[in-house]
């Protein structure tokens, strides 16, 4: 086990010294981004319900950061044998890919990509050594213009302690046909672990990015924070696929942004089925003419489960597509909040922009709160949203039990056909299979 950075006397989670700390050895750029992203920490308050976009996820009654350690920094030697039994499946079942990295307690200990693709100058590799082995790219845009410290307080506490990540970068014109998959677990109870994920995909290329996180349950409360930046260049083309099935226990968050240029498409789907809170918040922004996004997101919960997802698409150039679609299924006493708005800035004419959230309620206690919005800057766009909550259709379920099948297979086969919906708008190789699974084995549990 790594020798932890605590402070003697102090939670260096939440402590200048810690910064320094994870600084230690790093460029002069880097150190000052972690110390800016500090001071911004220190400056901005926790988010109240007070604020729009937290109305309905109250942070100082469901996190208890003062309770939280920093987790480990150092990664633990690449050996297989030792992993968890769900990591050594997982890792089975991703074996067709471009290339794999694996993530254990916010640190790297696997890489790999194809030698046909590692010649044509694809990088796949930890975010600590991209540092060092492609300064000018890393400089350039991490925590700058897609997640920079100022996105709020998160954010400014993931660009100060980040302990590792990953950096993904596809030269222009290279086309990869399988996608890279991307494995963090987290096993350290009642800690704080951060990561970043950088992917820069260059004129013309092509690349589908997969990442899993997973846990078994935590004793204590664990915080597990990403932030994930997505750089296209003219013509390129991205599909990025977050599957979030942490244990209970997690408090998860997520802050993601995808910067999508001239003719170029930046796909994202957002699978969230575990931790015990979820908080998403994805921003896309269509910077070019020709930009296109698909927006994706499924979500299934059970128990206590509380989802909060906040999504915004930002048109900021003129002729550019977004297209939203987010589907959730809750049973028991579970909550999923959905909070969405289209922005389409000034001189973005001939935008084309929907937006749509629809939740099945499986249970009478379970809750969904859905608030689409739009904020228009431009006179000659088609932009369109919407929102239904609704229970579960005993028509549908009458029909299907009267052709002999019991109700409780009669209600897997609706949830799995109300949330398939998504799923075919992006089907990824394998990703549809392993998310299917996944959801089947929680309307088994």
């Amino acid at each position: 086990m790594a020798e932890r950075t605590d402070i003697e006397g102090v939670n260096s989670t939440f402590h200048g010294d810690a910064v320094r700390a994870r600084s230690e050895g790093e460029p002069a750029w880097l150190v000052t981004r972690r110390a800016h992203a500090w001071d911004v920490y220190e400056a901005t308050p926790l988010p109240t319900t007070r604020l729009e976009e937290w109305r309905y996820t109250n942070v100082s009654r469901v996190l208890d950061l003062d309770a939280l350690r920093l987790g480990s920094s150092t990664a633990l030697p690449d050996d297989p044998s030792s992993y968890p039994d769900r990591l050594r499946a997982t890792m089975a079942e991703d074996r067709e890919a471009a290339g794999h990295l694996i993530l254990v307690d916010g640190a790297v200990v696997h890489t790999d990509i194809r030698e046909d693709l590692a010649s044509l100058g694809v990088v796949l590799s930890s975010l600590r050594d991209a540092v060092a082995s492609h300064p000018e790219l890393v400089e350039k845009y991490l925590a700058t213009e897609a997640v920079p410290a100022e996105e709020g307080k998160f954010a400014a506490l993931n660009a100060a302690l980040w302990t590792d990540g990953i950096f993904l970068h596809v030269p222009k014109g290279v086309r990869l046909d399988k996608p890279v998959r991307v494995t963090r677990w987290v096993s350290e109870s009642g800690v704080a672990c951060f990561t970043r994920t950088l992917i820069v995909a260059d004129s013309t290329s092509q690349v589908s990015y997969v990442d899993e996180v997973m846990s078994d349950d935590f004793e204590s409360q664990t915080l597990v924070s990403s932030a994930v930046e997505v750089i296209t260049a003219n013509g390129a083309q991205v599909q990025y696929v977050a599957l979030q099935r942490l244990g209970r226990g997690a408090f998860y968050q997520s802050q993601q942004r995808t910067l999508a240029a001239r003719d170029s498409t930046l796909d994202t789907l957002n699978v969230s089925l575990g931790a015990s809170i979820s908080r998403v918040d994805l921003n896309a922004r269509l910077l070019g003419p020709g930009a296109n996004s698909d927006m994706l997101g499924l979500y299934f919960g059970d128990a206590d489960q509380h989802f909060d997802h906040n999504t915004s698409q930002d048109h900021v150039a003129a002729h550019a597509r977004s297209d939203l679609l987010y589907k959730g299924a809750l049973d028991d006493e579970s909550r999923a909040v959905f909070r969405g708005i289209i922005r389409v800035h000034p001189g973005a004419q001939h935008t084309d922009a929907y937006q749509t959230n629809r939740n099945l309620l499986l249970s009478e206690d379970a809750r969904s709160d859905s608030l689409p919005n739009l904020e228009i800057e431009a006179d000659d766009v088609k932009c369109s949203h919407g929102a239904t909550v609704g229970q579960l259709d005993d028509e549908h379920l009458f029909y299907l039990m009267s052709r002999g099948l019991p109700r409780e297979k009669a209600e897997r086969l609706v949830v799995m056909g109300f949330l398939g919906e998504v799923l075919s708008r992006l089907p990824l190789g394998g990703v549809v299979e392993k998310v299917t699974r996944a959801i089947e084995e929680k309307l088994r549990s």
